[in-house]
């Protein structure tokens, strides 16, 4: 008896349909399984190792939420929050408001030197946090850096940036020097796609320079801008290279829970409490996605 028409054409195109899934499988399998090692499984391991807690008699017990508990409650945890959280809403919009000038002049054509200050700019991203850190260090040290030698030379006594009143700042003038020139690179690139057509119609309806930036420029940069703010809100909450190394020159300016990572860290492998500082990188981790999603979702709707 003869097949039905419908079978004979079928087996060959699932046959084919299958080879494609596993040749995409294939393609993505490799990257599925590095993302799975370095980021699933060391979360999966900090939400197993929060539900538990080590005692010197007794060894590890199960406590459920009770870590959870602990770290809500925790005024050291709240206070290193609430830093990073005043580090966010100064230096982040002073660092994409820099940013955001030096893209619309390297951008506008007129600047002399164009290539060479875009570079320039740059720079200070391909160094290391660790050594702009030290180099800073020393800058700002009173006493053998360079801020002391200004004051030896001339006489005067000005401000010490490692004081416990200016230390913050102090590090926010770090990270603005690393990363202005990271965030001037992403607009500078939306800026360069913004279609030439669009400046012409401009110019042909007798727009300045001024009107084709709020008209023109800076529309087609709300995207970018968005995608700026969010990286550097996770970045300020994950906060820790800058505060770790100038501890060693600025111990009385900054303690060992002076951000929430930085707390992290010295529960973890000074303070032995493994689990505690699982619970509180979580708590912390819940905290970035919540502000970074709020971010989004605002800069989303008002570039709808």
């Amino acid at each position: 008896m003869p097949l039905p028409a419908t079978v004979g054409p079928t087996a060959p195109r699932r046959r084919r349909g299958s080879a494609r899934a596993w040749t995409g499988w294939g393609f993505v399998g490799p990257f599925m399984a590095v993302f799975g090692l370095v980021f699933l499984a060391p979360i999966g391991y900090s939400l197993y190792l929060s539900l538990f807690r080590d005692r010197m008699i007794g060894g590890t017990i199960f406590v459920g939420l009770e870590n959870y508990r602990r770290a809500l409650e925790d005024p050291r945890f709240w206070e290193g929050v609430g830093r990073v959280a005043l580090f966010l809403a100064v230096q982040v919009p002073i660092m994409l408001g820099i940013a955001l000038l030096v893209a619309l002049a390297v951008d506008s054509g007129r600047l002399y030197g164009r290539d060479f200050f875009r570079m320039a700019i740059f720079l200070p991203y391909a160094v290391p946090a660790v050594v702009a850190t030290l180099m800073w260090g020393f800058i700002y040290g009173t006493r053998i850096g360079l801020l002391g030698d200004v004051n030896d030379a001339l006489g005067v006594s000005l401000p010490d940036p490692l004081s416990p009143d200016l230390v913050l700042a102090a590090i926010g003038n770090i990270v603005t020097w690393e990363f202005t020139g990271y965030n001037m690179l992403i607009l500078y690139s939306a800026l360069r796609v913004v279609p030439r057509s669009l400046y012409e119609a401009a110019e042909i309806d007798g727009a300045g320079q001024f009107r084709v930036i709020t008209a023109v420029k800076l529309p087609a940069l709300r995207g970018a801008l968005v995608i700026a703010t969010v990286f550097s809100v996770i970045g300020s909450f994950q906060l820790f290279n800058e505060p770790s190394i100038l501890q060693d020159v600025a111990p009385n300016a900054i303690t060992s829970d002076y951000t929430p990572n930085f707390y992290t860290y010295s529960l973890s492998f000074s303070g032995q409490q493994h689990n505690y500082a699982a619970t509180v990188a979580v708590v912390m981790g819940l905290i970035t996605m919540a502000v970074a999603y709020a971010v989004q979702l605002r800069g989303m709707r008002k570039e709808g």
